[in-house]
């Protein structure tokens, strides 16, 4: 019997529905098929708050057991503290969430030992082809150990590490944790520390009862957002459901773009690191690079995406990446993305300036974007290569980087195809908001245009 997986298996990880998409009986066999695709005698595994993450981490480390591997259970944790494990204790790793994604789905982050990534360039096709077949025909040897493990205070340690304790001030915090597991780490990393921190919604709950864990969309902000004002807090931070993304909200209320994030990072790590290499991916802000050079580092551009982001990290040496989208990688953190640590990065500079954080923010905050726009095409790499003929045959100079990149110098364009959906992403970058809009309604005309083709 065979299944198809080809509705699950993703670019970079394993994601759908359950029990529909996702059940104990399919992540048996992906179980059997990481443990025999890594093959080492050892791997670890954790998961977020969904309540099928219970059933099915286990399926999964029945499945790893049946081929003769060891599984350490490090129960209820972030994605980025399940990295952490895998580059501490030097073993593969599985992560069981489904993100920012709502509550009826779940699925699988893989890695290799060394928190090194598993993406469709480097192993996931292979382990979806050994699902299959442990589908159709389950392992059925005796069972290898399985034991538990809490490193939570190796990890908090590690996090610290990434500042100097000594130069924090009284801030005060208001974390919105969204029911996601950012309500179990953040208490963790804080605790001890001279901030005075406000949680929303702490309760780990994977029904999400008071909004979806996706602080990407401005209507998950709203109450964040309140609570800042109502407390006069000098930070607001917002975590996704798996909390290895963060978003920052000034005292102002106002939110603070992961481009932005990114620049004022790359600025704080080349203080500790001068010269050093920075990466970025091609939908950040143009003031990514400017930053990173103005402060006499090294500015790498980068595909979107965490697995060719550390891949390029592991080959430039680079000690810190970002994302528009909010993830941030760090080298000295097995090149693994973290939102705590980030969060953590801010805290140190903003401890450091008499500034409220609007006004550390600013000189970073240089150009108008758009966000990402989405759009649903019958066809979205066909279109992509339709625009690119189309400005091509007008002598327009193109990137083929990801996607499609234009760049007019006073004005860019980047116009990608999802990786899971029928939809082309569009994301603008001009030096004013008018201009910004004239130009989306520009690319979206193109866009249009070529589906009438």
């Amino acid at each position: 019997m065979v299944v198809d997986t080809s509705a699950v298996f993703k670019a970079y990880d394993i994601r759908g529905t359950y029990p529909d998409q996702i059940d104990e009986r399919l992540l048996r066999a992906v179980g059997s098929a990481f443990a025999t695709f890594v093959g080492t005698d050892h791997i670890v595994i954790a998961r977020d708050m969904r309540p099928s993450g219970v059933t099915l981490s286990a399926a999964f480390a029945e499945g790893a057991r049946s081929v003769g591997v060891r599984v350490t259970d490090l129960g209820l944790a972030s994605t980025d503290f399940l990295y952490f494990a895998a580059g501490y204790l030097d073993a593969p790793g599985a992560m069981f969430t489904a993100s920012h994604n709502p509550a009826q789905y779940n699925g699988i982050k893989l890695c290799l030992a060394g928190a090194k990534p598993i993406g469709t360039e480097t192993g996931l096709v292979e382990i979806e082809e050994l699902t299959n077949r442990f589908y159709a025909s389950p392992a059925t040897g005796p069972l290898a150990d399985a034991d538990e493990q809490d490193i939570k205070a190796d990890w908090v340690r590690h996090v610290h590490s990434f500042v100097d304790i000594a130069t924090l001030r009284p801030l005060k915090i208001v974390a919105d944790t969204a029911n996601g597991m950012g309500g179990l780490i953040a208490p963790l990393v804080f605790a001890g520390l001279p901030f005075d921190v406000e949680i929303l919604y702490p309760e780990l709950d994977g029904t999400f009862p008071n909004h979806p864990a996706d602080p990407i969309q401005p209507e998950n902000l709203v109450d964040l957002q309140k609570r800042v004002l109502e407390t006069g807090a000098d930070i607001g931070l917002a975590f996704d459901g798996d909390a290895d993304r963060v978003f920052l909200i000034d005292e102002k209320a106002q939110p603070i773009s992961g481009s932005t994030t990114t620049a004022m990072v790359a600025k704080a790590m080349l203080a500790r690191h001068p010269g050093a290499t920075i990466l970025y991916n091609l939908i950040c802000s143009k003031a990514v690079p400017e930053v990173i050079e103005e402060n006499g580092g090294v500015a790498v551009r980068t595909r979107v995406g965490h697995s060719y982001i550390k891949s390029v990290m592991a080959d430039t040496g680079a000690v810190f990446g970002g994302e528009h989208s909010g993830h941030y990688y760090y080298r000295d953190n097995y090149r693994a993305d973290s939102g705590i640590i980030t969060a953590m990065v801010v805290l140190e500079l903003l401890s450091q300036q008499a500034a409220p954080l609007s006004e550390v923010v600013r000189p970073f905050q240089r150009y108008a974007a758009s966000g990402e726009i989405n759009t649903t095409v019958l066809d979205p790499v066909a279109t992509v290569e339709k625009v690119a003929t189309t400005l091509a045959a007008r002598g327009v100079l193109t990137d083929r980087l990801d996607g499609l990149t234009v760049d007019h110098g006073s004005w860019w364009f980047n116009l990608r195809p999802s990786n899971t959906e029928p939809l082309l992403r569009l994301n603008v970058e001009a030096p004013n908001a008018d201009e910004c809009a004239q130009r989306v309604d520009e690319v979206l005309t193109l866009v249009r245009d070529t589906q009438g083709e």
